[in-house]
């Protein structure tokens, strides 16, 4: 009688123990419904939010190489018999694939020629900007500090620390000191250093250069050079020599490059002629915009 008596008090607690057990189940299973709706409308907001599209290029090719020998020949007379002149000098740089830069050097009795070469690969760190924008930007800036004709300077963009930093720090400057305007930075020394002549030597004042451009040899944007392209001729007068600098700045997808030729000649009876060196410089930049789309 006594176990009896004590299966009947048990059976109680065990219907109590399961009943409890069901509403805990079911109640884990409605709990679990209740976070999925939420979730899933987080992961479809989280959808929608996309980065800025990169840069076609990831890459540059090598600086020094990127001229072909028959145009090295052409743009710099004289050295035919010194190969090693073609080889030209490499610039110092920390990244090859964001910035990289060759110089050449070829003196003759006549005068002296330089050529700098500078590509610069642009990476926007602001995911609401893309790689061309930002490359778009940056040529803009130079268009303006060379004074080309119908240059703006671009609207203000958000830009972050990192993005600044990025594109200052990637690399040492190509050859001759490249600034943001894409002249040398040489600073006021007039220009007379044999070593490192350049397209920004002038930029102290006006008084210092003669442009005797004009019609279809003045500075000017060129149409059919890569996204966006300029060209700008300054003749100096008043160094030690005359010289004649060239630059042809273009942009292509989210890369930028530099071209800068400069003929110096101490017979101030003989000026540096416009329209040969533009042709010539013009002729590289076609053929290293090929260069940048192997």
């Amino acid at each position: 009688m006594q176990r009896r008596g004590d299966g009947r008090r048990a059976a109680p607690a065990v219907a109590v123990l399961i009943t409890v057990l069901i509403a805990a189940g079911l109640g884990g299973c409605t709990g679990s419904d209740s976070t999925t709706d939420p979730d899933d409308g987080d992961s479809g907001d989280s959808g929608t939010a996309s980065s800025a599209e990169p840069g076609r290029y990831r890459t540059l090719p090598e600086a020094c190489g990127a001229a072909s020998r028959k145009t090295l020949q052409t743009l710099l007379p004289g050295a035919e018999q010194d190969d090693k002149a073609y080889d030209g000098q490499a610039a110092v740089t920390y990244d090859i694939d964001r910035r990289d830069g060759c110089r050449w050097k070829v003196e003759t009795t006549s005068g002296t020629r330089y050529l700098t070469l500078d590509f610069q690969r642009v990476v926007s760190y602001d995911p609401s900007v893309s790689d061309d924008d930002r490359a778009q930007e940056t040529y803009e800036k130079k268009a303006v500090a060379a004074d080309i004709p119908d240059a703006t300077s671009p609207p203000a963009s958000p830009s972050s620390p990192e993005s600044d930093a990025g594109d200052g720090d990637s690399s040492a400057s190509a050859g001759s000191g490249s600034d943001e305007s894409g002249k040398s930075g040489k600073g006021d020394g007039g220009g007379k250093s044999t070593d490192s002549p350049s397209a920004g030597a002038d930029a102290s004042g006006g008084s210092d250069e003669s442009d005797t451009s004009s019609g279809d040899t003045a500075p000017r944007r060129l149409d059919d050079l890569g996204d966006d392209a300029f060209l700008n001729d300054r003749l100096i007068t008043k160094d030690s020599g005359i010289h004649r600098d060239i630059t042809v700045v273009f942009r292509s997808s989210n890369v930028i490059a530099t071209i800068e030729y400069d003929q110096w000649t101490t017979d101030k009876k003989h000026i540096p002629s416009s329209r040969e060196l533009q042709e010539n410089a013009q002729d590289l930049a076609d053929e290293l915009t090929g260069r940048l789309n192997e």
